[in-house]
């Protein structure tokens, strides 16, 4: 069967393709929908852009083969090289630069070297509860997403180059913080493009000379600490800009230039706060609507630091924190930091019994094999013992990837389980949770997802 003869949506119209049963504000959510009655390998266009969506577990666990599959890098992410170059999350896999920051950074991002970040994150954590102890009553409700996005881009500021946000002290928002964040959202948009020059500058010309000027100031920014830290490199923060700056590649010997770790630092930043912000987002909306799961949550918090204490936690006792940990896996089942990834064929191949070519374009839409019916009866509901050892050994393999898969996977995953973790138990710790009456959830879509206009009443315990 070929890309011509899959399952592709209804009205489909000449030259603009799928248009009409597409949904540019909310794509993933709507490839999740159309994949209902599509069935679990399907076609779709946007004007001359092809996509196969894979949507069914076992083809989806399929991709997950590194000899026959590897990451594409098309649509937003091939967009946005225009703005993070051959950065991490960018890269083709056959460009040098990829497997040399690869190599470097790696030992950065390993479950033992999260020991050194978590005073940092401890740090950060303690600077959004003492911001949220001065609206904790149930009057009140807290902008959290704003918040967490605060608490992550502080945690990422100052791990990845030793940069202090204050976020949740000043009076305005840092500017370098605002121009990162409009630069993550017009790259989140980057995949829907109109393949027309000149329309597309008639239609996005604000925002597409919005993002220059961003994108020269992050850069002229980042340069400038880059240079610094070359003119000065005693008593600087070991951090991860120092250990780009001063390590070679252990299989090349080669060290990275300073333009690539620019890159690096922008990806860093831009995509290193959104995603983990957007786990504990949602988590904490998760917890407000299902009180009975937060009490336990809280029970066992509760058994490491009892209540009217102030906790000062260790790097081993998040490790403790076992029903935590499953309350953050869970929220990543429904709610995965990245809807899908991209893959591609190494050869011509099949995949689900279909054709499919080297190079092809293919979609893991992980928002929606994850709540697949394979997951259990109501696989919609949250239920975090799902992630009982038990459980899990009866599903089938390959179908929880909330960080995407292979070598190409996210290399920051164990700093946003550690951080997430730490952050879910301190806020339970100190705080009971209220949802909004009325309030329904509705997800945004840029490069992650996250809720909309989400806010909670917060009571000290």
């Amino acid at each position: 069967m070929t890309t011509d003869t899959l399952p592709h949506p209804p009205h489909r119209l000449p030259v603009l393709g799928d248009v009409l049963s597409g949904d540019a504000a909310r794509p993933a959510q709507r490839l999740a929908e159309l994949a209902g009655f599509l069935g679990p390998i399907y076609e779709t266009k946007i004007f001359n852009r092809h996509l196969t969506v894979v949507s069914g577990p076992a083809a989806y666990a399929e991709l997950g083969d590194e000899k026959r599959f590897g990451k594409h890098v098309g649509f937003a992410f091939a967009a946005s090289r225009e703005f993070l170059g051959d950065a991490l999350p960018t890269a083709y896999s056959d460009e040098p630069n990829w497997a040399r920051a690869h190599n470097i950074l790696m030992p950065a991002f390993t479950l033992s070297a999260m020991r050194g970040y978590h005073d940092i994150m401890l740090e950060t954590v303690g600077e959004l509860l003492a911001h949220w102890d001065t609206l904790a009553d149930w009057d009140t409700t807290v902008d959290v997403h704003t918040d967490t996005s605060k608490l992550t881009l502080e945690t990422i500021g100052r791990i990845g180059f030793g940069y202090h946000f204050d976020s949740f002290t000043r009076s305005e928002p840092d500017p370098f913080a605002v121009a990162v964040a409009r630069m993550f959202a017009y790259i989140g948009r980057a995949g829907f493009r109109i393949p027309v020059h000149w329309l597309e500058n008639a239609v996005h010309g604000k925002d597409i000379r919005q993002n220059a000027r961003d994108v020269d100031y992050v850069r002229h920014v980042v340069d400038d600490i880059i240079r610094e830290r070359r003119r000065h490199p005693d008593g600087q923060p070991d951090d991860l800009l120092a250990l780009m700056l001063g390590t070679a590649d252990p299989e090349s010997g080669q060290r990275l230039e300073d333009e690539n770790i620019r890159n690096q630092v922008i990806s860093f930043l831009s995509a290193g706060h959104e995603t983990t912000s957007g786990t504990l987002s949602f988590a904490l909306h998760l917890l407000a609507t299902h009180p009975e799961i937060a009490d336990r949550a809280r029970a066992e918090v509760s058994s490491l630091w009892p209540a009217g204490t102030e906790p000062d936690p260790v790097f081993a006792d998040i490790h403790k924190l076992k029903y935590v940990r499953r309350v953050v896996d869970e929220t990543l089942r429904l709610w995965p930091i990245a809807p899908g990834y991209f893959r591609e064929p190494k050869q011509d191949t099949t995949l689900g019994g279909h054709a499919v070519r080297k190079g092809q374009a293919l979609l893991a839409l992980t928002l929606r094999v994850q709540r697949d019916p394979v997951w259990g009866p109501n696989p919609l509901a949250f239920d975090p013992d799902r992630f009982l050892p038990e459980r899990a050994r009866t599903r089938p393999t390959g179908i929880y990837k909330p960080f995407g898969t292979g070598m190409r996977s996210c290399i920051g995953r164990q700093l946003a389980l550690h951080e997430s973790t730490l952050a879910l138990a301190l806020i339970l710790h100190r705080y009971e949770l209220a949802p909004v009456p009325g309030y329904q959830l509705e997800v945004a879509e840029e490069f992650t997802l996250k809720p909309v206009g989400l806010r909670l009443g917060l009571r000290r315990r």
